[in-house]
């Protein structure tokens, strides 16, 4: 079992190895941080009431397998096709196809879920302009951003999402003021124990806990493009320790300062805390943070889709145009096409404007969480191929080894059947996508043996 990370060197040639550790870190952060958050922690508190820490702890557990996994494989095999990459090198072509295509198809299509809510928040300000414009707008922006060097897409978004950061940050020490200064009564046993709903219920509210962490597998695939190789473990440590210690200081500070019981879906949580400490025009400033979190999401995830299209096109599981770059070492072709949310959430926002945000997340959420199922296995087939002797020269090594995989690709696998089947809506149209997957590949396949013999990778089975 290969070590070396020949397969990437090869396909991904003429990337621009530019990004730093606190730009891969941030390109995750803003991925990751975003309306699971800033409004979905609302739902996980009335779900559990106080225990809810408890189900954010077990989150936070979770994405570190995750975390540790991919960055592993990511010191070994640093590759802009990262999941997907390793899916083919440690398990089979068609397990690494799915991962990635699944990825890049559901990841390509929240982008414009995350058009679509900023043109929702934009209108709490100017209500006359119609959304459309502003998806347009911030579209136009987001693709001169990715259409820069790498470089300078990296800068925009570390400070970009560092507004996300700095509001949660703010946010903790002010909910944490307001709790030891005494003006709150702390709301931990308060409302009927601190498992009003009964002790099963923080494991009910973990699967929406663990949603908020969606995102820290963005990092994998910046690794295709960082600085130096010595720069991974450190990105990989650091996107998690970041994204942990936000989102539980961030619970922690909710459940101690609002009741759960009053905690509604009118306002978001965040914004009740602010008013209670008294922060000037709090309303308008967390409509600014989340407007922020949206397009910063956005940017990142058109980076990401972009990249993981255009190491298909090397790879031969998608048309070999899409394999080119411009001058600046942009693939932009494949972002132009990855940048087909934007076009469905037009669509969407003319017919269904008020349920377009769930009608384009509904069928993304599978295809998301399947890259952590899919790595999670890649990374216990990896480590079962190595000697200890292996295992200890590994430029990252986990410190849950195989088990903590194993471990979370349980959870991680309920996770996709639990969306799957949560509702008819999301099992059709679940099933359906992967079929549609399934039968690509087959095409892609056998066009590849026919006609692209120069560019077919003889991977592992």
């Amino acid at each position: 079992m290969p070590l070396a990370p020949v397969v990437p060197e090869v396909q991904e040639q003429g990337l621009r190895h530019q990004l730093t550790a606190g730009q891969m870190t941030m390109v995750a952060v803003g991925g990751s941080i975003g309306t699971g958050l800033l409004l979905g922690s609302a739902a996980a508190l009335e779900i559990a009431g106080p225990s809810v820490i408890l189900s954010y702890i077990v989150a936070a557990f979770i994405a570190y397998t995750v975390a540790m996994a991919l960055g592993e494989l990511a010191s070994t095999h640093p590759a802009a096709g990262s999941f997907g990459v390793y899916g083919e090198l440690y398990l089979n072509q068609y397990l690494g196809f799915l991962c990635r295509a699944g990825y890049w198809a559901s990841i390509a299509f929240s982008i414009g879920a995350e058009l679509v809510a900023s043109a929702t928040y934009m209108q709490y300000w100017l209500p006359a302009v119609p959304g459309e414009v502003w998806v347009l707008v911030f579209s136009a922006l987001l693709l001169i951003v990715n259409l820069r060097s790498v470089s300078s897409f990296g800068r925009f978004e570390f400070w970009f999402a560092m507004i996300k950061f700095a509001t949660i940050v703010a946010f903790i020490l002010a909910g944490a003021a307001l709790l030891v200064s005494g003006r709150v009564t702390p709301q931990y046993t308060a409302q009927g124990g601190f498992f009003p709903k009964g002790p099963i219920a923080p494991l009910l509210s973990a699967f929406l806990a663990i949603y908020a962490f969606g995102g820290i597998e963005m990092l994998a695939v910046t690794t295709g493009e960082s600085r130096s190789a010595k720069d991974i473990p450190r990105a990989a440590h650091l996107t998690f320790f970041l994204l942990a210690g936000l989102y539980l200081g961030a619970i922690v500070v909710l459940v101690g300062v609002m009741p759960w019981n009053h905690t509604g879906v009118s306002e978001s949580p965040f914004v009740s805390v602010l008013r209670l400490a008294k922060i000037p025009a709090a309303a308008y400033f967390m409509n600014f943070v989340v407007l922020t979190a949206a397009l910063s999401g956005a940017n990142a995830k058109l980076y990401v889709a972009s990249r993981l299209l255009f190491s298909m096109g090397r790879s031969g599981w998608a048309p070999v145009r899409l394999g080119q770059l411009s001058p600046s070492g942009s693939p932009r072709l494949a972002l132009f096409v990855s940048s087909y949310g934007i076009i469905t959430a037009l669509i969407i926002e003319n017919w269904a404007p008020k349920q377009a945000f769930l009608y384009i997340m509904g069928a993304a959420f599978s295809g998301l969480f399947l890259c952590w199922v899919i790595s999670l296995a890649a990374h216990v087939s990896f480590r079962r191929g190595l000697t200890p002797q292996q295992i200890a020269g590994l430029p990252m090594r986990s410190p849950l080894g195989t088990w903590g995989s194993i471990i979370g690709f349980i959870v991680s696998a309920t996770l996709v059947l639990h969306t799957l089947f949560s509702s008819r809506v999301n099992a059709v149209g679940g099933l359906a996508f992967f079929a549609l997957l399934t039968l690509a590949y087959a095409l892609r396949k056998k066009r590849m043996q026919r006609e692209l013999p120069e560019m077919k990778v003889q991977l592992p089975r």
